[in-house]
């Protein structure tokens, strides 16, 4: 596995702790925040600058982030505890063109 990649896995662990959090103390509900990586993951989908000729496979690349963290978040609130491997699982099954 490339290196990156498991450096991201950390990041995305450290967000989705921050995130619950920022749920936690009430500084952002759980329903903003859902609706902020929502924001993030059309804007990313429907970026006008983005190549036409851009893969599917690179498109939902770029979409998996935030359509992890709004799963993590959501999977945390109702106790849930998820390992990344079945976070990224289920997040690959969807796809950010759905999203747009």
């Amino acid at each position: 596995m490339n290196t990156a990649n498991l450096q991201l896995e950390g990041v995305y662990a450290i967000l989705s702790a921050l995130f619950g959090a920022l749920r936690d103390k009430g500084v952002l509900g759980a329903e903003e925040i859902d609706a902020l990586l929502g924001d993030v993951e059309r804007s990313l989908a429907r970026d006008p600058l983005r190549p036409r000729e851009l893969r599917d496979a690179n498109f939902e690349a770029i979409c998996f982030p935030a359509r992890l963290l709004r799963l993590a978040l959501r999977e945390s609130a109702a106790g849930e505890a998820f390992s990344f491997a079945q976070l990224a699982g289920r997040v690959g099954q969807e796809t950010c063109r759905e999203t747009s």
